[in-house]
C-alpha cells in the first residue's frame, strides 16, 4: 500500500514537470511601449512548443477593457492554420502578424498608423493542449506637439513689460516650453523670466537691446516642435506731438462746421431779404386805372390844356355852346353807345361875365360823340 502511494507521487511529478516543460513564452521585451502617433510598433510575442503541445495552435490578441463590466476586443485571430487579421473594425487594415506562419514560434504582431485610440493594455495568448500561455503589454500611443504658435502680447515698446507666449493646440501632455535667443550674443535679457509649462516669458522694462530672433520649442516624450519670433522693440512715441496734432485737428473740424453754418445761415437770410423786397415792390404798385378813370383824367387834362390856350374874348363863345355844359357822368361812359342819353334840347345859357360874377370859374369841355370820344 506505501509502494502504490509511491508510485502515484512519483507520477504526480512528472506530469507536473512535464507541463512545466511544455509550451512558454520566451519574450524579454519591454512590457510597457511609448511611442508617437502615425508611427507604428511591433509587439512581441515569441514562444516555444514542447512534444507533449499536440493540439491545434491558436494564437488570440485582445485589447483589454479597463471596465471590468465591458468585453475585451479582439484584434487579431490565428486558428486552424488561418490567420484572421480584419477581426477588429477600429483597426482594419493596420494591424497584421509578424510572420508569415506563425506555428514557427512567432506570434508577435505589427501596428501602423497608431492613433492615440490605440492605447490601452493587449493580450498575446497561445494555446495549444494542453500547454496554454499569455503575455500582457501596455501600449501608449503619444501624439507629439502641433507646431506652436508664437507671439508677443503687450505694447512692444521701450519701458513697457513685454510678454512672450508660446501655444501648441496638440500634444500629449505634459508639454514643456523653452526659449532661447538666436540673434546678437544669443543670451536672454537679464530681466526676462520663463515658464517652462505655460510657455511665456516675461521681460521687464523692455529695452532697445530686447529687439532680436526667439525661438520656442514645445517638446514632449515623443517629439518635439519649435516656432521663431521676430521681436522688434520701438522707442515710446512723442505723447505731446500727439496731444497738439489731436488739438490742432479738433480745431480745424469746428473751424469747418464753423464756416458750413455761417454760408448756410447767410445763404438763408439772402433769401429771406430778396422775398421780403418782392412783396414790398407787389404792395408799392397800384393798381391798373379802370377805364372810368382813365377817360376822366383824359378829360380834366384836356379840359386844362384847352383853358389854358384860351382868351377871354372867346370864353364868351365857348361857354354858349350847349354841347359843353355838361360834363357826362361814369355811368354814361359805361352805358353802351346805343343807350347814351343826348344832350337836352334846351339848356340854360350863361353869359361868361355872369358867371365870373357868381363866382364860377369859366370851363371848356370839349365836345364828345356818342361813344364818348373827344371830338
Amino acid at each position: 500500500m506505501e509502494l502504490s502511494s509511491g508510485r502515484f507521487c512519483c507520477v504526480l511529478l512528472s506530469l507536473f514537470a512535464g507541463l512545466a516543460s511544455g509550451l512558454e513564452i520566451t519574450s524579454t521585451a519591454p512590457t510597457s511601449i511609448e511611442t508617437a502617433s502615425g508611427q507604428s510598433v511591433k509587439l512581441d510575442c515569441q514562444f516555444t512548443l514542447a512534444p507533449e503541445d499536440s493540439g491545434p495552435l491558436d494564437i488570440e490578441w485582445s485589447l483589454l477593457s479597463s471596465d471590468n463590466q465591458k468585453e475585451d476586443k479582439v484584434v487579431i485571430l490565428y486558428s486552424g492554420d488561418r490567420s484572421y487579421e480584419d477581426y477588429y473594425d477600429p483597426m482594419k487594415g493596420r494591424v497584421h502578424f509578424n510572420s508569415a506562419d506563425p506555428k514557427n514560434g512567432d506570434a508577435s504582431i505589427n501596428l501602423t498608423g497608431l492613433k492615440s485610440s490605440d492605447s490601452g493594455t493587449y493580450q498575446c495568448k497561445v494555446k495549444k493542449a494542453p500547454g496554454i500561455r499569455s503575455r500582457k503589454m501596455l501600449l501608449i500611443v503619444m501624439v507629439k506637439p502641433s507646431k506652436p504658435r508664437c507671439y508677443a502680447e503687450g505694447p512692444t515698446q521701450e519701458g513697457k513689460d513685454i510678454v512672450l507666449r508660446c501655444i501648441s493646440n496638440e500634444g500629449t501632455k505634459p508639454l514643456q516650453y523653452s526659449w532661447e535667443k538666436t540673434s546678437d550674443r544669443k543670451l536672454l535679457p537679464s530681466s526676462a523670466v520663463m515658464d517652462p509649462v505655460g510657455g511665456t516669458i516675461n521681460v521687464r522694462n523692455a529695452s532697445a537691446s530686447t529687439s532680436g530672433t526667439y525661438r520656442c520649442t514645445a517638446n514632449n516624450r515623443v517629439g518635439s516642435e519649435e516656432c521663431i519670433l521676430y521681436l522688434n522693440v520701438t522707442p515710446p512715441p512723442n505723447t505731446a506731438g500727439i496731444i497738439a496734432g489731436a488739438i490742432i485737428t479738433v480745431l480745424l473740424i469746428l473751424l469747418i462746421i464753423a464756416i458750413i453754418l455761417f454760408c448756410c445761415c447767410r445763404a438763408r437770410n439772402r433769401k429771406k431779404y430778396e422775398k421780403e423786397i418782392c412783396n414790398e415792390i407787389r404792395e408799392d404798385v397800384p393798381p391798373p386805372k379802370s377805364r372810368v378813370s382813365m377817360a376822366r383824367s383824359f378829360t380834366v387834362g384836356s379840359q386844362r390844356s384847352s383853358l389854358g390856350s384860351m382868351s377871354p374874348s372867346n370864353l364868351h363863345e365857348y361857354a354858349l355852346k350847349p354841347q359843353y355844359d355838361k360834363i357826362p357822368s361814369s355811368e354814361e361812359f359805361e352805358r353802351p353807345p346805343s343807350h347814351a342819353p343826348l344832350p337836352p334840347p334846351t339848356a340854360a345859357r350863361m353869359a361868361g361875365p355872369n358867371l365870373s360874377r357868381m363866382g364860377g370859374i369859366p370851363v371848356m369841355i370839349p365836345a364828345q360823340n356818342k361813344d364818348g370820344s373827344i371830338v
